[in-house]
């Protein structure tokens, strides 16, 4: 399994999955033509991508979904408040999951996980490759961790998790009071603090990345946010990379690198 960040924060978010030979999104928070562009970067076709599984509803995670799948005829998963909050979208074209019901997208095996954040029901995504047991998960746009998310993130093989706000910079930073209250609450973003406090309790010995996700471009930085997970990864056992995604650009492959890449030619 292989894992390509498509970009992550304010402005939009997307990540690409690879298992076997199917391929999906978790998220599609840009438009079709910037969805595009990206995935041409890293050499992945669009119609290659039999899925997009989104999170939740909030346009930075859901502005290109109805427009991919009217382009490219993506299947979309997510929980009923979330794709009820997806305008244009026919019936037809999505899957309402249940969080904690495992479902099946060609070679992966897919389950929801519940998080608090103030949208209608977000959702983590935890992915298991079928053939090889790879275990992955995406986590983010999270007040806090839940028992059950924390449960659900140990011992994976790769795991992409938000890192999204320095709690000195917030505090000191341009926003004011009542966002910074959004942000720093109990259904808003995870801290790097509390990022750190959640690896440091994770087994974390059979990693082979940690992608910090959703960092915010006013409030963190990569440096310091990297720096606190390595800390606490560290601590933890782990010996893996530590890497934050950039907003404006791609990342990856992480994951099981070695791999033989797949032919990726264009769909006629």
């Amino acid at each position: 399994m292989r894992a390509w960040t498509l970009g992550s924060g304010s402005r939009g978010n997307a990540i690409v999955i690879e298992c076997g030979s199917t391929r999906i999104l978790v998220d599609a928070g840009y438009p079709a033509r910037t969805l595009a562009r990206r995935l041409a970067t890293a050499n992945i076709a669009p119609e290659s991508i039999s899925a997009v599984v989104v999170t939740h509803e909030h346009i930075d995670h859901s502005r290109g979904v109805a427009p991919a799948h009217a382009r490219w005829a993506w299947q979309v998963f997510g929980t009923a408040g979330t794709l009820a909050g997806i305008d244009a979208l026919p019936t037809g074209s999505r899957q309402a999951i249940e969080p904690g019901t495992p479902f099946a997208v060609g070679d992966f095996d897919i389950t929801l996980v519940r998080v608090p954040h103030d949208a209608t029901a977000p959702t983590a995504v935890l992915l298991t490759g079928r053939q090889s047991g790879f275990r992955a998960a995406v986590a983010h746009d999270l007040g806090m961790v839940p028992d059950g998310l924390r449960g659900a993130l140990s011992d994976l093989d790769l795991l992409l998790l938000e890192s999204n706000h320095d709690d000195h910079m917030l505090r000191t930073g341009p926003y004011p009071a009542f966002l910074q209250q959004r942000i720093a609450s109990r259904t808003g973003h995870l801290s790097n603090h509390q990022t750190a406090e959640l690896v440091g309790g994770l087994k974390v010995a059979t990693l082979s990345a940690l992608v910090l996700l959703h960092l915010s471009e006013k409030n963190n930085t990569p440096g310091i946010a990297t720096a606190s997970a390595k800390q606490a990864l560290q601590r933890a056992g782990g010996r893996c990379p530590v890497t934050a995604a950039p907003q404006g650009d791609i990342a990856g492959p992480y994951g099981d690198v070695h791999r033989r890449p797949q032919q990726l030619a264009l769909a006629i």
